[in-house]
């Protein structure tokens, strides 16, 4: 017989009977006033099972919500104690969805909720729902979140603000944008959670400019709104238009919150953008925002990619709180910015520090290696994360290693290691031994690395360029020109390069050959003069 969709009333205590109890009830009070810790409430919990208290449903739900909301709680304990609740009530249940559907585990508030629609006699209310969305939304999977939005329909909940919002935040978050749109409308009677939960996921799906037109189109903005579009504009690697946006922002008297920073930081660092970043910095000092260790990273990096490594390292000598992610930080902003003796010492402390290195830290530690050439340490580094700490080497790590090793001329070692990789090498692993073995003239290598290349992109030009240039260095210009007219042929065409440079606080981007630049006849003009003074002076030394 198919299950009941119908909602049933409980009669639910009243919250000044609930206080009132609570009040009435040292331990409770205790509970609700001065617990801080699981041990002050393992103490409690303790107590309340003596005097048989526990027992009574409103009692069991104070130490459920303690354990499950509390920053200082323990997910853990609270399915324990829920489990052993003999009469669980709708805000028992609500708590414990709600708990595991913003955890590491929001498959498990799915199961909760199927034990109760089987088990229980409570019936999901209005509150139940978002939850469950949520879980759905981070485990991706919005098909099965769509067979629940039709019970929502069946029970006339559709239009509940709550459930509607989270709604479409699964939706949209999942990539579900057809049935986004549908639920959103753009009649400007949605909420303003509903507008950036919009914002947000199509910038994810890469659908900037929709997500632009819709911010203009905001009756109400709020600081949540301005960061979603800021991040998605980060996300999607648009981060002069993200910049702008924090001067629209300044304009508009907004406040940027710590998040909204921590992207702007990471605009900077992708542009390269040393005096923006600076000012992002000064503000986070003079508005006395938070130092946590997200907003010490981002500051962090963004003087080691902007080549400021001086202030990087100031910034992690004085910073209160440092993170895992600070160490790894410094130590791969060392390595990129020629200081690798010193990212290698920085390794180390890490190793003495109260961390342990994960895998992004001996990214650092072998990017370091590879930089200055260190292959015996490189090897040893790896050796070390492999065996001592017991990290799965990703592709990443391996890149590191046949890059090193083959810009070594370790040819044949970096080729085994690349066969013995467990999974498939990408076009960067194949690009950076293939240009290896043309500064060896190992047409051999070069061949069985350039095949591997083709074979990923057969647009990728760079498979063929490096070819040619190996035949021609060994003399087989017939080769040589076959490689160029195959691409000829096939129509692909080698992108042009790209460099960025701060000028007086301004970002100015330049492509190989580009004459699209506003000052590009005096840009000109200066290169040809210091072509000219150049010949001159080889002229004169000769």
């Amino acid at each position: 017989m198919p299950y009941c969709f119908c909602s049933s009333f409980t009669p639910v205590p009243s919250s000044s009977n609930i206080s009132k109890f609570i009040s009435d009830n040292p331990y409770l009070t205790l509970l609700e006033t001065k617990c801080n810790s699981m041990k002050d409430l393992r103490k409690i919990h303790a107590q309340l099972i003596k005097t048989g208290l526990v027992k009574d449903t409103i009692a069991a739900s104070r130490v459920l919500s303690f354990c499950a909301t509390s920053p200082a709680g323990d997910l853990n304990y609270a399915h324990l104690v829920f489990d052993f609740m003999p009469r669980p009530n709708i805000f028992s249940w609500n708590t414990i969805i709600r708990a595991f559907s913003q955890a590491s585990t929001p498959r498990t508030a799915i199961s909760l909720f199927l034990d109760m629609l089987l088990t229980s006699s409570i019936e999901p209310d209005r509150l139940t729902y978002p939850s469950l969305f949520k879980a759905y939304a981070q485990l991706g999977l919005a098909h099965d979140g769509a067979q629940l939005h039709a019970r929502i329909l069946k029970l006339g909940l559709e239009w509940d603000a709550f459930i509607r919002n989270s709604l479409l935040y699964m939706y949209v978050n999942c990539g579900f944008l057809g049935q986004a749109w549908r639920l959103f409308g753009e009649d400007g009677n949605s909420e303003v959670v509903a507008w950036n939960s919009m914002i947000t996921g199509l910038a994810k799906c890469g659908e900037i400019y929709d997500s632009r037109r819709l911010f203009d189109r905001m009756p109400v903005r709020n600081t949540v709104s301005w960061n979603s579009m800021i991040s998605g504009y980060v996300r999607n690697g648009m981060w002069s238009e993200a910049l702008d946006l924090l001067s629209k922002m300044q304009e508009e008297k907004i406040r940027p919150t710590e998040f909204t920073l921590v992207s702007l930081l990471n605009a900077c660092s992708s542009l390269g953008s040393l005096r923006q970043g600076e000012w992002i910095h000064d503000y986070i000092k003079k508005n006395n925002i938070e130092m946590n260790v997200i907003v010490v990273t981002a500051i962090i990096d963004m003087y080691c990619k902007c080549g400021s490594i001086v202030m990087a390292l100031e910034v992690f000598h004085t910073s209160p709180v440092k993170g895992l992610s600070s160490w790894n930080s410094i130590i791969f902003g060392l390595a990129i910015n020629g200081h690798e003796e010193e990212a290698i010492e920085f390794f180390s402390r890490l190793e003495s520090s109260k961390f342990m290195p994960d895998d992004v830290s001996f990214i650092g530690v072998l990017t370091a290696c590879n930089h200055s050439g260190m292959i015996n340490k490189a090897r040893y580094y790896f050796s070390l994360m492999t065996e001592y700490y017991a990290i799965e080497p990703s592709i990443k790590h391996y890149g590191c290693m046949v890059d090193l090793l083959a810009r070594a001329e370790y040819i044949e070692e970096a080729g085994e290691l690349i066969e013995s990789m467990p999974m498939s090498p990408d076009s960067i692993i194949w690009g950076s031994f293939l240009s290896s073995c043309r500064r060896c003239g190992n047409i051999k290598m070069a061949q069985w690395a350039a095949n591997n290349l083709k074979k990923i992109d057969l647009d990728e030009a760079s498979g063929y360029i490096l070819m040619s240039n190996v035949y021609a260095a060994a003399g087989h210009f017939r080769k040589a020109m076959s490689e160029r007219v195959t691409m000829k042929t096939k129509n692909i065409e080698k992108q042009p390069g790209c460099s960025l440079i701060e000028v007086n606080g301004e970002v100015h981007e330049f492509v190989a050959g580009g004459r699209l630049h506003p000052q590009v006849t005096e840009i000109y003009a200066s290169l040809n003069n210091l072509r000219l003074t150049l010949q001159e002076t080889e002229y004169c030394n000769s």
